[in-house]
C-alpha cells in the first residue's frame, strides 16, 4: 500500500487525454464559476491523492482566502498528522522516504514549527497591509518554498524549451489542473499555484502541447490580450500577468498567472511618471506589441500585467543584476506592480515605504 507521502514525479511523458477537469465553459465565466471550481479541486485533490505535494498545495492555497479555510482546515489537520505518523514510523525502520526531496523539506519546516490544532490559524495569509502606496501581506508559508529557476541569475532574454527539464505537461501535474478546454479559440489549461500570492492565484498554460518556451510572441500577446478583456468584463478585478525570462519567471514553458483582486494592484492606479519604475500603459494591443517587441530586442527584461484597460508593462533589470534585499525574495510581477508577500512577522510590521521605494528604484533601467 502507498504511504501517504509517496512520490509525485513519475516518468516524463506529457499529460494527455481529458481530464476530470476539461470543460467547454471558461473557469472566468463569473465569480461563482471560478470559486466553484477552487473550492471543489482542492476539495477533491486532497481527498483523492495522499502525496506530500498535494497537502501542501491545498495548505497553501487554503490559507490564502478564509472563505477555502473554513471547510479545509480539519481535513489538512487530519492529513497533517497522517503524513507525520507515516514519516515517523519509516524513519524508525531506517526505511527510505519515497517523495520529492522539495516536498519533504517544506514538510519537516512545517513539523518543526509545532503548531496545537489552535495554532494552525497562524498559517493564514495576513490581510493586506496598506505601506504608503504599497501593499505587504505575511505568507508564512511562502517563505518554506524551495528555491527554483527564479533565484538563478540568467542571461538573454529566452532560452529553448527543456523537456527534460520542469513543465506543466509532466504527468503528476494532471492533479493539479484546476481546468482543461478551449479558452478564446486555443486549447489552454489552467492549474494551481503551489505556493500562491494572490487572490486565486492559477497558471494559466496556452496550447500547453506546443511545448513553447517563456517567450511571448504577437499571436501569444493578442491572445492573452483578449483572455484579460473577457474576463475581466465577466469578473471585475480580473487580471493576467506575466514574468518574462530573466524576470523572474520560475518555469521556462509559456505561461500567464490569473488573479481575481478586490482593489486595484497600486500598479493600475498609480499614474506612471508617479512610479519608481519605467511603468508604461497601452490601450491598443498592437501598440503594446511593439513596446515589447522592441524591448525583446533590446534584451531587456519585463512583468506584464493585463487587465480590462489594456496592459501595463515594466521594463526592469534582470533578476540577479541587483542585490536582494533581506526581505526579498525576489521581484516578479506582484513586487513590480507594488504588492509584497514577506515571510517573517518581523518584517511584515517592520518594513517601511521607503525601503520599499529604494528597492524598486534599484531595478529601474
Amino acid at each position: 500500500m502507498a504511504t501517504p507521502f509517496a512520490a509525485e514525479h513519475g516518468h516524463d511523458q506529457l499529460i494527455h487525454g481529458e481530464s476530470e477537469s476539461a470543460s467547454a465553459e471558461s473557469p472566468f465565466a463569473n465569480p461563482a464559476r471560478l470559486r466553484q471550481l477552487f473550492v471543489a479541486g482542492l476539495d477533491t485533490m486532497l481527498a483523492r491523492h495522499p502525496a506530500l505535494g498535494v497537502y501542501i498545495l491545498v495548505l497553501a492555497n487554503a490559507a490564502q482566502d478564509p472563505a477555502l479555510w473554513l471547510p479545509l482546515r480539519d481535513k489538512l489537520l487530519l492529513r497533517q498528522r497522517e503524513h507525520a505518523a507515516a514519516i515517523k514510523q519509516v524513519l524508525r525502520l531506517g526505511g527510505k522516504l519515497d517523495a520529492p526531496p522539495d516536498d519533504l523539506l517544506v514538510f519537516l519546516k512545517l513539523l518543526a514549527l509545532d503548531l496545537t490544532p489552535e495554532e494552525f490559524e497562524l498559517l493564514q495569509v495576513s490581510p493586506p497591509r496598506q505601506l504608503g502606496r504599497w501593499e505587504v501581506q505575511f505568507n508564512p508559508l511562502r517563505g518554506l518554498r524551495p528555491a527554483r529557476m527564479s533565484e538563478a541569475r540568467v542571461s538573454g532574454i529566452s532560452q529553448p524549451f527543456d523537456a527534460a527539464g520542469f513543465h506543466f505537461n509532466k504527468p503528476f501535474l494532471t492533479k493539479e489542473v484546476l481546468w482543461q478546454g478551449e479558452l478564446t479559440g486555443l486549447t489552454a489549461r489552467l492549474l494551481y499555484n503551489k505556493f500562491p500570492f494572490a487572490p486565486w492565484h492559477g497558471l494559466l498554460v496556452p496550447e500547453p502541447e506546443q511545448q513553447r518556451p517563456q517567450l511571448l510572441t504577437p499571436e501569444m500577446h493578442g491572445w492573452a490580450w483578449q483572455v484579460a478583456q473577457d474576463a475581466s468584463a465577466a469578473m471585475p478585478g480580473f487580471g493576467l500577468a506575466y514574468n518574462s525570462y530573466g524576470a523572474y519567471a520560475s518555469v521556462n514553458h509559456l505561461h500567464f498567472q490569473t488573479f481575481v483582486r478586490d482593489r486595484p494592484l497600486p500598479l493600475q492606479s498609480l499614474e506612471p511618471n508617479h512610479y519608481p519604475l519605467a511603468l508604461q500603459r497601452f490601450t491598443d494591443a498592437r501598440d503594446a506589441w511593439c513596446h515589447i517587441d522592441a524591448l525583446h530586442a533590446a534584451g531587456t527584461p519585463y512583468n506584464l500585467v493585463y487587465d480590462r484597460n489594456g496592459l501595463h508593462v515594466v521594463a526592469r533589470a534582470r533578476q540577479g543584476e541587483t542585490a536582494l534585499h533581506a526581505w526579498s525574495p525576489g521581484f516578479a510581477w506582484s513586487e513590480v506592480a507594488g504588492v509584497f508577500s514577506v515571510s517573517s512577522r518581523e518584517e511584515y510590521e517592520g518594513l517601511t515605504e521607503a525601503a520599499i521605494d529604494q528597492a524598486l528604484t534599484e531595478l529601474r533601467v
